[in-house]
Order: C-alpha cells, then structure tokens, then sequence
C-alpha cells in the first residue's frame, strides 16, 4: 500500500466558534458550521440527508472550496455513562444542570432529552459563554461552571464556583477555584457533597464552641452562682480540653462522607 504526501496548507486560520481556513495548492478551503457559512454567503442545501443527521443528534461540518459548497461530514459524540451518571446525582440533589455548547440547536436538544438537562444554551460562541452565566446569575442562581478548554475561561472566572477539569487547558486549570484532579465528571458530585459536609461540620463546631463558651466559662467564673450553678475552675479546664477533642473529632468525620456518584 502507497502512500501520497499530503499537499501543503498554507494562511491557516483557526476563527473560534465556527471553523478554520486555509489555502491547499492554491484552493481556499474552509470547514465548518452553519455560522462559517453564512460568513461566507452560502446557504445551506435543502438536503433531507442533513437535516436528518442533524435530529439524530450529529453535528454537520461543512466543506467548501474556493466559495462553493462541496461536501459535508456529519459527526457524532458518544455520551459517556459518567454523564448520565452525574446528571442524575445533581438532579436527585436538588441542582439543575446546565449545558453551554457551541453545536446547533438541534443537537443540543438531542443530547438535553438523553440526558434530561433543566437548560440548555446552544449555538454559543466562545465570547458568549461569559455572558450566558451572567444570565443565569441575573435569574438570582448560584452558577458552578465546569470546564477544560481555553474558551472556558471567562466562564469559570464568571461563574460563583468555577471547576476545572485537571486534564484541560493551563488557562482553563488557573481561571478555576477548584481543579479536579481526574478527568471524570462525577467528581463533580463528590465536591458539591464534600462542600455540604464540610458546611455542616463547620456550623455544627460553631454551635458547640458557643455553648461552651457561654456556658461554661460565666459558669466557671460564678456567674451563675446566685442560682446555685457552680462549675469549679479545674472543671471548666477539663471542659475546655474535652472541647477542642469533640471538635477535632467532629471535623475528621468528614472522611466517611460518601463521595461517589451513585
């Protein structure tokens, strides 16, 4: 079997959102979506095969050559069973779940009905993801923003929470507050249940550490004599030892909390 050399590319341009150009033995090649296409004046064929590819929920990438449309190359994403997996956990937690994706409409509402998502933003260019969580923030939500790639980044710095897959982009991981260390969504889950149980053991020390303090200290010190209360001194010591032992105890329960998405 031979092997041809593949012809040179040359004024290569990546254009974010829609697709990229170039000039292959002096033919000016373009691919890409809908939106590249009406930038160049094309319309799009009236070909029941596309629009059948397109509800199936595959994205169409189209081909043109010197300005004229010459083929079109539909692919499709496999949704992993970790997403349905953490979809179904956020849900049963009380979050909506979100999807922002540059792919078409109908692709988007595709992959929304398989994975029984609360919003869904398609069509959205990488400058325009920033101005999607703004909207959700405007609606008085509290936006955690999961991304990897470059164009994620001003979402993540919008976002309340963003999170960062730990095998994306450095821009994405140093825009993030937090950093999955796998590239496995359902850490998602195990974050948001670990953030809820460290809360929980926070403002449990908090209400023990006030009880002690405003109880057995005026105890200790008489306060409550008058009514016949009396906590000796080397009691309240002890108290205040015993104290501080509940509450490292209380916080290195947080170990047994249960992060799996399941």
């Amino acid at each position: 079997m031979q092997s041809a050399p593949l012809p040179q590319a040359t004024d290569f341009r990546a254009i974010p959102g829609k697709g990229a150009q170039a000039v292959v033995e002096g033919v000016k090649l373009s691919v890409g979506n809908r939106a590249l296409l009406g930038d160049l004046g094309l319309s799009l064929p009236d070909n029941p095969r596309l629009a059948e590819l397109e509800r199936q929920g595959k994205t169409v990438i189209y081909a043109t050559a010197d300005g004229r449309l010459v083929g079109a190359i539909a692919l499709a994403d496999l949704i992993r069973e970790e997403s349905r997996e953490v979809v179904h956990a956020l849900k049963e937690m009380g979050l909506q779940v979100a999807m922002l994706t540059g792919d078409s409409q109908a692709v988007a509402d595709w992959v929304a009905g398989e994975l029984d998502l609360d919003i869904v933003f398609a069509e959205v260019r990488p400058e325009q993801k920033s101005e999607k969580i703004v909207e959700l923030q405007g609606q008085g939500k509290v936006v955690a923003m999961v991304g990897d790639g470059i164009n994620d980044a001003p979402a993540l710095i919008q976002a309340d929470v963003g999170i960062a897959i730990g095998a994306g982009t450095d821009v994405a991981i140093e825009s993030a507050a937090v950093v999955l260390m796998k590239n496995d969504p359902r850490d998602v889950v195990g974050l948001i249940r670990l953030s809820r149980a460290t809360m929980s053991k926070m403002r449990q020390n908090l209400v023990w550490a006030t009880a002690y303090n405003v109880v057995a200290i005026p105890a200790a010190a008489g306060v409550f004599q008058p009514w016949g209360i009396v906590l000796r001194p080397e009691w309240g010591a002890l108290f205040m030892s015993a104290s501080t032992i509940i509450v490292a105890i209380n916080a290195l329960l947080l170990r047994r909390v249960d992060l799996s998405a399941t």
